[in-house]
């Protein structure tokens, strides 16, 4: 098991907070904050102060009559979230399973995270001796390579606003803005986007956005290969593939497909 690195600073007030939720969860009856602070060696006021805090956030349940604090519904929803992402993860791997032995590529799955980012949450490597490798946790700025441009489709950012966002990327071979924003209307017309080695010199990447009920893209399937061996129909078969899953994904997941040929997001906005 790897220990996670100590950050240089801490923020001794949420470590102070987050000692406060895990000694309630484990505590079978509620309790006062004299008894918490003495528990965890807190000054009583900001313990004090720390729990007043925690039960406006609802992580904290405060029984006026008794004094006393218990956990609260908060909790069980940031909980909820993360296993609902984990269920997700694990109903998608058979799709990357078949992708990545079916086209012998590196299949990928990412989720959007704040910041305009994206994390590598799953991945399945083909059976060839040589392949690309990624590591789980790996971070992106959203709008690179293929699955930036599929992003970038379902965004409702106008080309001004798209060209600031990726006037700031390092490609090793980046396309020129016009291209680059030819590429996404693309994604509205068939589903999917391609990077022939503009992020990555001699790696190509092809990639399909999962939306939410909105039209907006919560993830991305992208699929992972060596130029040299994905030529024009080996790319037009595995994004096809990519596209038809992600489009089935989108409607199991919030009842709504990709929704092509239209004239949204970043179409609608002419430069």
């Amino acid at each position: 098991m790897v220990t996670p690195q100590t950050p240089e600073k801490l923020v001794g007030a949420l470590i102070s907070g987050l000692a406060i939720v895990r000694h309630l969860a484990i505590t079978s009856s509620p309790i006062g904050v004299s008894r918490i602070a003495k528990d965890l060696n807190l000054n009583s006021s900001t313990c004090f102060n720390l729990l007043k805090t925690l039960v406006h956030e609802r992580l904290v349940i405060f029984d006026d009559s008794t004094k006393t604090y218990t956990i609260g519904i908060g909790l069980v929803e940031l909980a909820k979230g993360a296993l609902e992402q984990a269920s997700f993860v694990r109903m998608l791997r058979p799709h990357l399973e078949q992708i990545a032995s079916r086209h012998s590529v590196t299949a990928t799955l990412w989720q959007r995270t704040s910041n305009e980012r994206v994390v590598l949450v799953d991945r399945a490597d083909n059976l060839s001796a040589i392949r690309v490798h990624m590591s789980i946790g790996q971070r992106l700025p959203m709008y690179i390579a293929a699955l930036g441009r599929c992003m970038a489709a379902f965004s409702d950012l106008s080309p001004v606003e798209l060209r600031g966002r990726v006037s700031q990327l390092r490609w090793e071979d980046g396309p020129n803005f016009e291209e680059y924003l030819a590429d996404v209307k693309q994604v509205l017309k068939r589903g999917y986007a391609v990077d022939l080695g503009n992020y990555v010199k001699g790696v190509s990447t092809v990639s399909a956005a999962v939306i939410d009920n909105t039209n907006k893209p919560v993830m991305a399937i992208s699929a992972i290969g060596f130029s040299a061996q994905l030529n024009a129909a080996a790319i037009k078969s595995l994004g096809e593939d990519i596209r038809d899953r992600a489009s089935e994904i989108s409607l199991a997941m919030s009842g709504r497909a990709q929704k092509l040929d239209l004239v949204a997001g970043i179409s609608k906005n002419q430069v």
